[in-house]
């Protein structure tokens, strides 16, 4: 598994890296947490532009990445999650893609969550104009009903890197220990196949030992919740670099 850096955090490297959420509404709410967790321990921030309610007029993503950037002062992913996989306004593919190349032309960012299972053609022109600017790719897939079985979780994490990907996640809800097992048991193998950064989650609380042992099966960030979560099972960011800490291998 090949490292990435982005600024100055070095994914596959040392701890695996605590992304905190933004899941502000307006900009005001959007704007004070990040003034909030700025002075928390964490290594980069995700803003999850979907529950932003100007994300649909061009240029409003853009112009608020520079105000978040300059408060926080460390990398900023980008994230539109689709509602069928989990986030919380219907978009047209079109307008997602339109808005991610405004936000790469225009915006102060230094990751884009891209959806691996949009239009092919659409994500290999988004992937290339990304490039272009230096902003790097993170490809995702997310199951909110289940965990895919062993294989299936590794063939997506390599379909991830085929196309393109800087850093390939996958996130799935367990329904038995035993599902959490195969989120691992993939990462594990995973990490030896694919020559990029993984972020791997098995979600809920049933899947919480999957967002702290990382650095042990491969997956080299976690979510950490400040004020409001994203997604769940996430891990209150106050406790999560204790434990990274006190899991951290040699």
């Amino acid at each position: 598994m090949a490292k990435l850096v982005v600024d100055n955090v070095v994914f596959g490297e040392g701890r695996p890296k605590i992304i905190v959420p933004i899941v502000g509404v307006d900009e005001n709410e959007i704007l004070e947490i990040a003034n909030d967790i700025k002075e928390i321990d964490y290594d980069l921030v995700e803003w999850r532009i979907d529950f932003f309610n100007k994300v649909e007029r061009l240029g409003e993503v853009s112009r608020v990445s520079k105000k978040i950037k300059e408060i926080i002062k460390r990398p900023l992913l980008v994230t539109f999650r689709t509602k069928k996989e989990g986030g919380v306004l219907e978009l047209e593919d079109d307008k997602y893609f339109e808005i991610y190349h405004e936000i790469i032309e225009n915006g102060d960012v230094d990751l884009l969550d891209v959806e691996l299972f949009m239009d092919a053609d659409a994500v290999s022109k988004l992937v290339k104009a990304a490039h272009k600017r230096n902003v790097k790719i993170v490809m995702c897939n997310h199951d909110f009903d289940a965990t895919p079985g062993r294989d299936e979780i590794i063939r997506r994490l390599m379909l991830m890197e085929e196309k393109g990907a800087d850093i390939c996640k996958i996130a799935v809800m367990p329904n038995s220990n035993e599902d959490v097992l195969t989120l691992l048991d993939a990462t594990r193998i995973a990490k030896e196949k694919i020559n990029k950064p993984l972020i791997t989650m098995s979600m809920g609380a049933l899947g919480m030992i999957s967002r702290v042992s990382g650095e042990v099966f491969g997956s080299t960030a976690t979510f950490g919740a400040a004020k409001k979560s994203s997604a769940p099972g996430q891990v209150p960011v106050a406790e999560l670099r204790k434990i990274l800490e006190i899991l951290k291998l040699g």
